[in-house]
């Protein structure tokens, strides 16, 4: 799956015009002080502006990526957005990841001198691990997926290297020939345990979520996007998750899922009522148990853990 760059009016592109510049055009720092005061420009960063209505409009994403941009045009030294900053190039999810600071790769493998708000990283890179994506130098997804897992935890690495491999921006090969050449990086054992963990079948944050609680609480780990078929062969439905030979099946319910399904000139409550008639339909059909989680329920994984458990071990529960 090629992936979708951002349109060329998206916000997130908007010019960063830096103090020199303006200088050279003949403004001072007073009337830019003013332009600033006034609403008319913004500062993302010291010395580099931006259309003020533009800054205003986006979210806290978006003002990472204008900051990001804003870096990159200050930097002294060839880098590429890197970690977080280059996730935000491919719209992929940063759940548990922290957006205060731009994170670049130098491309000398030199350790650069502290800045306020910007990390700068000297992993080596090797051809194929920088692209240009969205008008800038980003690392590969391949090289994202493992940069990420040295900055975090398994679920938040998990949840991005999941997203990654669904959508086709890397695979688990490439990962895995990546990886064995990674030499000297920080926190690999969390890398090592992620790519064990990763599956392109599993479909979103959620999802992914609920599979590292099953791992983490060391529960039977189920078959994801499992599809339930009659005894004729004829395809029931297809569940998130399923234990086949305990006979249970789990399904995550999060907003995102229903705006997928979602048709034209349907509503969320169509889509909705579709899946409880769906779930039905299998359980009439196979005699299986569901179970039913929402991210209400993975804020609380004591709780959560004990359903599950008692869904696929009734008689161990009731004993």
């Amino acid at each position: 799956m090629k992936p979708t760059a951002w349109k060329p009016d998206d916000p997130r592109r908007t010019p960063v015009t830096l103090r020199c510049q303006y200088l050279e055009q003949g403004y001072s720092d007073r009337s830019l002080a003013i332009m600033v005061r006034d609403g008319t420009l913004a500062r993302p960063r010291r010395g580099a502006y931006v259309a003020g209505d533009v800054w205003r409009d986006v979210d806290e994403v978006g003002r990472h990526s204008i900051r990001a941009r804003a870096v990159l045009a200050q930097a002294r030294t060839e880098v590429a957005l890197s970690h977080v900053s280059g996730l935000l190039e491919y719209d992929a999810p940063i759940w548990g990841l922290g957006l205060d600071d731009v994170h670049l790769t130098r491309a000398d493998g030199r350790i650069g001198r502290p800045e306020a708000g910007v990390r700068q990283h000297r992993g080596a890179l090797e051809e194929g691990d920088v692209v240009e994506r969205n008008g800038v130098p980003v690392t590969s997804p391949t090289r994202l997926a493992l940069e990420v897992t040295t900055m975090t935890d398994v679920e938040a690495g998990l949840c991005v290297v999941n997203d990654l491999l669904h959508r086709g921006l890397t695979t688990e090969s490439a990962l895995a020939e990546r990886y064995q050449r990674m030499s000297q990086w920080p926190n690999s054992l969390t890398t090592d345990m992620v790519l064990r963990l990763a599956d392109p079948l599993i479909e979103s944050i959620g999802e992914t979520r609920a599979f590292h609680l099953l791992f983490r609480h060391s529960l039977p780990m189920p078959v994801p996007q499992y599809e339930v078929k009659e005894a004729n062969g004829r395809v029931l439905g297809r569940v998130d998750f399923a234990w086949p030979e305990l006979g249970v099946f789990l399904e995550f319910d999060g907003r995102v899922k229903y705006e997928k399904l979602l048709k034209p000139g349907q509503r969320p409550s169509d889509v909705v009522i579709a899946e409880k008639r769906r779930e039905d339909r299998i359980r009439r059909a196979t005699g299986w148990r569901c179970v039913r989680i929402t991210w209400s329920d993975l804020e609380h994984p004591a709780r959560t853990i004990e359903m599950i458990r008692q869904a696929l071990f009734p008689a161990g529960a009731a004993a």
